[in-house]
């Protein structure tokens, strides 16, 4: 019995394996739909459908500048282990090839896209990579900048990836100012880039906590409100400096002495150059995932029951 590409898709879709496996499948069973269904299970290959919805929260952030795009991605697996497998970072190091050649629109556009390097769509490489690692693997979010020029930084091998992109006047490599500004970013996840985004609510709310805490003490509640006010005003400065990168106070201290954007300038200046702090991505390997709390004693007890 032939087969069609359709059957491969079908087949695909009802057992979660690769697409790869399920042309062998049909193959093996003449094109029948049940047995090769019953074909990948002896095979041990249709568990893949039951990874695909285990928690997935390790992994590996990757940050790269691929032909002159500005790429970071993020791709979960189910262990810390996975995240230092060599297949699994070649898989996550073409996604980002992936996402740097083809401009997916978004995660969905990603994954019907063809997988640098490969005849098979992201999808279907992620499928293979969950059946040859054997744990869900997921491909999460991505960012690009397709534009200026590009700094990448991973930090503790993919636990977090950093992209800074920026605009140069001049002929100079500005790549190492921007490595260390994501260095910066990586350390301290700034809340936000400048203090011109900082919104008028924060800033009231941040002015509202400050006047209660002046309320409360004792040694400031007597004092008039437009003394207070005026107190208010310059600790904004200090919020401005703890939470927005390009006031912050530049951590290699070593290279210079200053703010980031301090830094950056006095960096361009000496290299002949101009560079100004476009935008910057930061992926955190896991963020806003709901780790599952594994509790060793009553796995065990289950396990000898």
């Amino acid at each position: 019995m032939a087969f069609t590409a359709v059957d491969v898709k079908t087949l695909r879709e009802m057992t979660g394996v690769g697409m790869m496996d399920c042309k062998k499948a049909l193959t093996a069973t003449d094109g029948d739909m049940d047995k090769a269904v019953e074909w990948l299970r002896e095979k041990g290959m249709a568990a893949s459908a039951k990874k695909a919805g285990r928690i997935a929260a390790e992994g590996m952030a990757y940050a790269a500048v691929v032909d002159g795009i500005g790429v970071v991605v993020e791709v979960n697996a189910e262990t810390d282990f996975v995240g230092k497998n060599e297949k699994f970072q070649e898989f996550v190091k073409g996604v980002a090839a992936t996402v740097a050649k083809n401009a997916p629109a978004d995660l969905d556009a990603l994954m019907e896209c063809t997988y640098e390097g490969s005849e098979l769509t992201v999808l279907q490489m992620q499928q293979e990579m969950v059946l040859t690692i054997g744990e869900n693997i997921k491909v999460r979010r991505f960012e690009r900048f397709a534009t200026g020029t590009s700094a990448a930084y991973i930090h503790a091998g993919g636990k977090i990836g950093v992209l800074v992109n920026m605009e140069v006047e001049g002929d100079v490599d500005a790549v190492e100012i921007g490595r260390n500004v994501a260095m910066q970013i990586a350390a301290l996840n700034p809340r936000f880039w400048d203090k011109s985004q900082v919104t008028e609510d924060v800033l009231e709310t941040e002015k509202h906590i400050m006047l209660v805490q002046m309320d409360n003490d004792p040694k400031m509640a007597s004092k008039p409100a437009q003394v207070k006010e005026k107190i208010v005003m310059g600790k904004l400065n200090k919020f401005y400096s703890e939470n927005c990168l390009l006031q912050m106070e530049f951590v290699r201290g070593d290279l210079f002495q200053g703010s980031v954007e301090g830094y950056i300038a006095d960096a361009a200046k000496k290299a002949g150059a101009k560079v100004k702090f476009v935008n910057a991505v930061r992926f955190e390997k896991g963020e806003g995932i709901e780790k599952k709390q594994e509790n060793f004693a009553d796995e065990i007890a289950k396990m000898v029951k």
